[in-house]
């Protein structure tokens, strides 16, 4: 497997985290870590458990996935033979919902819970049940971009894995800002939310054209190089 496609993974985990739903229960778990706890060592250790918890969540889902396609022969011989036909409407799809031209509404549950009783270790838990809560643009990310990603290159934990770390990666800065000061974690939270819907737009308009691209290759049979 080659450096460039971990590279991918981790980018689609870090466009996840800055994605509407997934940055509100990073930006959740970053005053729920702060609030909590005033020493530094266990503020670090806590992001690294909630950082811990979403990469459990992902992978845990993802290994389902991947190996029960790829376990079935004829699922797995489809998706190589039939996969790269779908590849490319399913990457305009996509890049619809992240450039906002498709838009779906759908009302999310917020889980409330105290963790505080479990002390850092709650974190783990709160990474774990966030990670769990996709919303239409963070599920499509995942199932639409990663899911095939890990499926073609048959690794059903390693990209996961990677993907789960970029996806907590907000709070990792925020917990480094947060032992810097106030100023620097209202910084880095305006920077992010600044760019949150450029990135998104300029990734999604980048899928779009690599979908097009795909669906006239495979598809269409007609190669353009």
């Amino acid at each position: 497997m080659s450096v460039a496609v971990v590279a991918g993974a981790l980018w689609i985990g870090i466009l996840t985290s800055i994605s509407p739903c997934p940055l509100a229960t990073n930006i959740a778990a970053v005053s729920y870590i702060s609030s909590t706890f005033g020493d530094k060592r266990v503020l670090f250790l806590s992001a690294a458990l909630y950082t811990i918890g979403r990469m459990a969540a992902y992978t845990a889902v993802a290994f389902v996935v991947v190996e029960s396609l790829l376990a079935i022969p004829t699922v797995s011989f489809w998706l190589q033979v039939y996969f790269p036909k779908f590849i490319g409407p399913l990457l305009i799809l996509l890049g619809l919902f992240l450039t906002e031209l498709v838009s779906v509404n759908i009302r999310g549950n917020k889980v409330q819970r105290d963790y505080s009783k479990w002390g850092p270790f709650g974190a783990v838990a709160m990474g774990f049940l966030f990670a769990l809560a996709f919303c239409p643009v963070s599920a499509a990310l995942f199932f639409g971009s990663l899911v095939p990603l890990a499926i073609q290159q048959k690794s059903s934990f390693l990209l996961p894995l990677v993907y789960g770390i970029g996806t907590a990666l907000p709070v990792i800065v925020f917990a480094v800002a947060l032992s810097l000061g106030s100023a620097a974690l209202a910084a880095a939270f305006n920077a992010v939310t600044r760019w949150e819907r450029r990135l998104r737009i300029a990734f999604g308009i980048i899928i779009i054209l690599s979908g097009i691209y795909m669906t006239i290759t495979h598809v269409f049979g007609i190669q353009i190089i």
